[in-house]
């Protein structure tokens, strides 16, 4: 399915008026593309609020203070607030491999060094600034320096705002950055950077978002569920089939960054899929004994609790599209 800006509704009617949506400000999250597209409320048959929240962990605090039905998350900040009673679950995926090593341009990183272990010890006595604690790029960092032996030789400097990342690099507060492929566009552009290590490379496949639905409003509203998850999953099409008019209406929208920017962002890592696939949760569920380790899980926690496949299963049957790229110009 593709979502070139539909005005027909979703067939069937709804008695839910509206649902509640957080979502970050990652502009290549299905969010902002709706939010453009500016017609998913009158397609859903339901009012959307959208909720913006700094990052992953804030997202979960906000479904434990039941303020949240749906969200846009990654997966580790979802495990953690599982961990803790959070009754969440996700039920589609939306992207992977969204975390990026970026630095200054003088730095050395991939290819000329294929060994991460290398690239990141020329920050001993340095630090790397990464989004909130908890975030899945907080815990592919600071797993990465525990899997190097460098956890005690470099410093983690976590922020609320990933924006505030790329405002540490410029002001040097930082010597490199850890986050999303829209952070390392800005640091090239906004602070003279490059990507020192490719999101491929740091943890294949890893889910750096889901849609995650409180379980209570999930088990009540399957229907609405089911309904946003076709929207989402059409964006997500569209900004593969069709990455130039994607990138011009989320530019247009967000109003702080223009098309080549987005464009630039989406071939960091062009794998877009609402699909739940088996390397999407198998890579999720690499997660836990991480995050044990880290001392931000004191549980094991199982697939059946991080994932439900049966809606989007119905949504999007046959094979996923994480692999098929982007389409060129």
């Amino acid at each position: 399915m593709m979502c070139k800006g539909k005005d027909h509704p979703l067939p069937g009617a709804l008695h839910v008026k509206k649902i509640r949506i957080g979502h970050l400000s990652t502009f290549y999250h299905t969010a902002i593309l709706l939010m453009a597209q500016g017609n998913a409320d009158a397609r859903l048959g339901a009012a959307i609020e959208w909720k913006l929240m700094g990052t992953g962990p804030a997202i979960m605090k906000a479904f434990q203070q039941n303020e949240l039905d749906l969200a846009y998350v990654g997966l580790p900040p979802a495990i953690i607030g599982m961990s803790k009673g959070i009754n969440v679950v996700c039920v589609a995926g939306g992207h992977m491999e969204g975390t990026v090593l970026a630095g200054g341009s003088q730095v050395a990183g991939f290819p000329e060094i294929s060994d991460l272990g290398v690239i990141l010890r020329q920050f001993q006595g340095l630090a790397i600034g990464v989004p909130g604690t908890g975030s899945i790029h907080d815990v592919i960092l600071r797993d990465c320096l525990e899997q190097q032996g460098l956890h005690k030789q470099i410093k983690v400097l976590n922020y609320p705002w990933a924006d505030q990342v790329t405002e540490a690099m410029v002001r040097h507060d930082v010597a490199a950055a850890v986050g999303t492929p829209a952070l390392a566009v800005a640091i090239n552009r906004f602070a003279g950077g490059r990507i020192l290590y490719p999101p491929s490379q740091l943890w294949p496949n890893n889910p750096s978002y889901g849609i995650v639905a409180d379980r209570g409003f999930l088990s009540k509203e399957r229907e609405i569920v089911e309904r946003f998850l076709v929207l989402h999953e059409e964006a997500t099409a569209f900004i593969r089939q069709e990455p130039r008019q994607a990138a011009r209406l989320i530019a247009d929208f967000v109003s702080v960054v223009d098309e080549q920017f987005v464009l630039d962002t989406l071939a960091v890592s062009p794998k877009y899929c609402a699909g739940l696939t088996h390397d999407y949760i198998a890579s999720a569920m690499k997660f836990v004994p991480v995050l044990r380790k880290l001392g931000y899980i004191q549980q094991d926690i199982g697939e059946d609790r991080v994932f439900s496949r049966e809606l989007i299963n119905r949504v999007h049957p046959g094979n996923d599209h994480y692999n098929d790229g982007i389409a060129g110009p």
